[in-house]
């Protein structure tokens, strides 16, 4: 035998190994993450369907999800797919600290509110304010070589 066969063997089966090893890991994790299934969280399933947990048959592997109030649907174990976290309190973020800012105003970190930038909701303004912003540069150009 060539010695350069004998060490691709070995290559080819130094990546099988590692290869497997990463499958079996994030079949541990997923498997870990279905045990720890409890009542009252809120879950996604393989198919894209969202809900709450109700009830956990450990016996027969089942998990009985209720998606709108009254309407509980009952699932295997195996079919949940993700936990799905509340979304985060958008009202006050931690750092805004300026109640006088609003929606669609920006305030860069360390500024006052004088220097709050104000973004348009939609893109039709952007055209308008785009050519204000240039009247603005002439100006200012005009003036600084009127000096």
């Amino acid at each position: 035998m060539d010695l350069s066969f004998l060490i691709l063997i070995v290559v080819l089966l130094g990546l099988m190994f590692f290869m497997t090893s990463r499958q079996r890991k994030q079949q541990r994790e997923a498997q870990a993450f279905r045990n720890e299934l409890a009542p009252g969280q809120e879950v996604m399933t393989g198919s894209g369907m969202f809900g709450t947990i109700v009830e956990v048959d450990e016996a027969n592997d089942i998990i009985t999800i209720e998606s709108t109030p009254g309407t509980r649907s009952r699932w295997l174990r195996a079919a949940i797919a993700k936990r799905v976290d509340a979304p985060a309190d958008t009202a006050v973020e931690a750092g805004d600290t300026d109640p006088s800012a609003s929606a669609g105003t920006i305030a860069p970190a360390g500024s006052s509110s004088a220097d709050v930038i104000d973004v348009p909701d939609d893109i039709s303004g952007l055209d308008t304010a785009q050519r204000e912003y240039r009247d603005q540069q002439r100006k200012a150009d005009g003036d600084a070589e009127g000096k």
